[in-house]
């Protein structure tokens, strides 16, 4: 029998760090196909996104792979996203802050992989503006489990205190930021164009499978997945001047623009089945969120792992990071960010600071 060394010894840190480096790579995978559609299991081996040649062994070593090739593809050359190396190095390094922080082997794991799927809600929520239902369903689940594993983290002595404990949190947190998706949509939820001259508008294809398609109007490229959020969401062009249907040019007093199909004076075309759609208009009302739904299932996930109190200070710790970003960014009243890793950030705090952020918010009060 192999005797193991105690947690606190430097081994752990090691093992914690290329483990995480390997997690790493999967995750970089993970981001990529599973928004778009992939399956992260077919085709088995990685591949470049560019040319679509597999990537054997040899040349899928964690760090270094991408520095050796200098950020480039070896067969064809092209750029590849700095994400990759940094999803690696960050998965090892936070594997490694868990170990550090943690003084329980199973709350040190438990941790680990919930770091991973956050960063891959970060990376994908940054590059794409969404949060897949698949990771915080993941999330969640894992949550759950730690609930019932570590009902000591919520000062709880048995399984079923803290599993019924992460479940009320679960449910707190999403219907806090639900309701606040629901208020936003009824005081924020349309976004209405005026114009003083006929303006063209028009339907702009994607170019490549990394890009969506996109509704421009003067002059304003508004990407599909800022527009449309449910099955009910519709595009109106209220001040239609003239249409035009695959370049021909078609008399019409009404048209709606919904996710995948188009109403024009009451008759449905698919969006598919068109070639081009523009025209002329003088106004148009588009609906908008004032965040996705994605966010709320994060938050349920973060209210099942810190419980329902947490949720008070990681909303306002994450409202305070979506200012900073903003400002920072130098971005205008309207403009849209990414709100996940916001959220990620308040729960980080919580998890660091919050106990202590949440006395000292009561202690004012007593």
């Amino acid at each position: 029998m192999i005797d193991l060394p105690p947690w606190d010894n430097s081994f752990y840190a090691v093992a914690s760090f290329l483990f995480g480096i390997c997690v790493g790579s999967f995750l970089n995978v993970v981001i990529y196909r599973v928004p778009r559609g992939l399956s992260v299991n077919k085709p088995k081996r990685s591949f470049c996104p560019t040319c679509e040649k597999e990537i054997p062994i040899s040349r899928n070593i964690p760090l270094f792979t991408w520095l050796s090739q200098l950020g480039k593809c070896h067969e064809c050359k092209s750029s590849i996203p700095s994400r990759y190396f940094w999803v690696e190095l960050l998965t090892g390094l936070l594997w490694v802050a868990c170990w550090y922080y943690f003084a329980s082997p199973i709350e040190a794991i438990f941790f680990m992989m919930l770091g991973a799927i956050a960063l891959v809600i970060i990376a994908v929520d940054m590059e794409l503006m969404l949060i897949p239902r698949a990771f915080t369903l993941t999330a969640a689940a894992i949550a759950l489990l730690g609930g019932a594993l570590l009902p000591e983290r919520f000062g709880l002595f048995t399984w079923h205190e803290g599993l019924l404990y992460a479940a009320f949190g679960l449910a707190i947190g999403w219907t806090v930021l639900w309701l606040v998706v629901l208020l936003g949509k009824l005081l924020f939820g349309k976004r209405e164009f005026k114009l003083e001259e006929e303006t063209k508008w028009s339907l702009l294809e994607p170019t490549t499978d990394d890009e969506e398609m996109c509704f421009v109007i003067d002059d304003e490229v508004i990407p599909w997945s800022d527009i449309f959020f449910r099955n009910t969401d519709k595009l109106v062009i209220d001040g239609l001047i003239s249409l035009n249907i695959d370049g021909k040019n078609r008399p019409a007093e009404n048209l709606e623009i919904h996710l995948e199909h188009i109403i024009v004076d009451g008759e449905r075309v698919n969006i598919e089945d068109l070639v081009s759609l523009d025209g002329k208009t003088t106004s148009a009302v588009i609906p908008r969120e004032a965040m996705g739904m994605g966010d709320v299932d994060l938050l349920a996930v973060l209210g099942c792992i810190f419980g329902a109190p947490a949720l008070l200070v990681i909303v306002f710790t994450a409202c305070i990071c979506g200012i900073l970003i903003a400002a920072l960014g130098k971005l205008g009243f309207g403009k849209m960010i990414p709100f996940g890793p916001c959220l990620i950030a308040g729960g980080v705090f919580w998890l660091l600071y919050g106990q202590e952020a949440w006395n000292w918010y009561i202690s004012i009060f007593t």
